[in-house]
């Protein structure tokens, strides 16, 4: 099997591809709103809503991309969170795609709720546009260039001081650092982050920088995919640097601004096609990936070569022109037109038919 030891190694397959590429969590449909996030006449004859117990859940919003990254703010039962970029409202993001107020969130018996407020740009819910939906532990809110996450934590802190926080944060990365969205894709796993880019049609270079040093980049255009690469090298085509890259399970990542070179090879691929097509290749890899050889390996044609060269196919015979000429299965797969998948298909089909073998 391959090895995935090297930096080598991971420039290829990155994680090793027992691990299933996460999928993002579907979006509960939309139910009608709680009573204090209706409009006043609908609510005006019904009795104020119990407020939870002391044993009721207590939950935050942990900013995990942006520009307020590392900053929490409370959701505290039967107080709305009204998110925009008006200095008067409960949460501040002062950027150009947060609306004045943008949107409200609310809690009530255990159960929080969010509520576009007819923003420009939307706000998102695990990669889907929303205009009202229930939200539970784990569920990740796109509003602007920050990516919160809710989670399950210790009551106690107050909406005033988590505000000045947010301000305090912001601040301090304005001096760190010039980009616009960054975090960390165990965090937001790369297919959950790109569904999210593609709702939203964002424009920009998406870096990924792994533990290995590998630097992929994934270049997008209202919300498409246009072209890709790993370590800038130029022989591996988009489409594979993309399958590549979606195996990787850890790394940083920045949003960075949209590059006006003009590329060969350009694509214009949706993401939910490319994330399909990246989970099939997955699947069927790990069927037959216990009998590869390492990638290190060399492939040497067999001597004699016993059977005819007239029953091959011709994207088999390139397959075995591409092991004559350059020998190591790694540069075989940069070197091949062919996807990862289809490309070890037929080294397989052609070591067992000894017309090849590994050393």
């Amino acid at each position: 099997m391959f090895a995935l030891n090297s930096a080598e190694d991971s420039v290829l397959w990155g994680a090793p591809f027992a691990e299933e590429i996460p999928r993002s969590k579907p979006v509960e449909s939309p139910a009608p709103l709680p009573l204090t996030m209706q409009d006043p006449a609908q609510k005006a004859s019904v009795p104020p809503p119990t407020r939870s117990g002391a044993g009721g859940c207590s939950y935050i919003l942990r900013f995990i991309s942006g520009k307020y990254q590392g900053g929490e703010f409370p959701i505290v039962a039967d107080k709305p969170i009204v998110v925009g970029r008006s200095s008067d409202l409960d949460m501040v993001l002062v950027e150009d795609m947060v609306s004045r107020k943008h949107a409200r969130i609310l809690m009530q018996q255990d159960q929080i709720w969010i509520e576009d407020l007819g923003s420009t740009n939307g706000t998102f819910v695990n990669g889907e546009k929303i205009k009202r939906a229930h939200l539970k532990e784990g569920d990740r809110v796109l509003i602007g260039t920050s990516i919160l996450k809710v989670l399950n934590s210790e009551a106690g802190r107050s909406a005033d001081s988590a505000k000045r926080d947010l301000e305090n944060v912001a601040a301090a990365r304005r001096t760190t650092q010039a980009r616009t969205m960054s975090g960390s894709i165990e965090e937001v796993p790369l297919p959950d982050l790109l569904q999210l880019f593609a709702t939203a049609k964002k424009s920009g270079v998406l870096v990924i920088r792994t533990e290995s040093d590998d630097i992929g980049k994934i270049f997008l255009r209202k919300g498409l995919i246009y072209y890709a690469s790993i370590n800038d090298l130029d022989d591996v085509l988009p489409m594979k640097s993309i399958f590549r890259m979606l195996t990787w399970q850890k790394g940083l990542f920045d949003l960075d601004p949209p590059d006006e070179r003009e590329f060969p090879n350009e694509m214009n691929l949706s993401v939910q096609g490319v994330l399909m097509e990246g989970l099939r290749q997955l699947d069927e890899f790990n069927e037959i990936r216990s009998e590869l050889p390492d990638l290190n390996s060399r492939l040497v044609l067999s001597s004699p070569v016993v059977p005819p060269f007239k029953d091959l196919k011709p994207e088999e015979l390139d397959i075995l022109q591409l092991a004559h000429n350059y020998g190591h299965l790694e540069t075989v797969l940069n070197k091949s037109a062919a996807t990862d998948l289809d490309t070890v298909t037929i080294v397989l089909k052609l070591i067992k038919s000894a017309y090849l073998r590994p050393e």
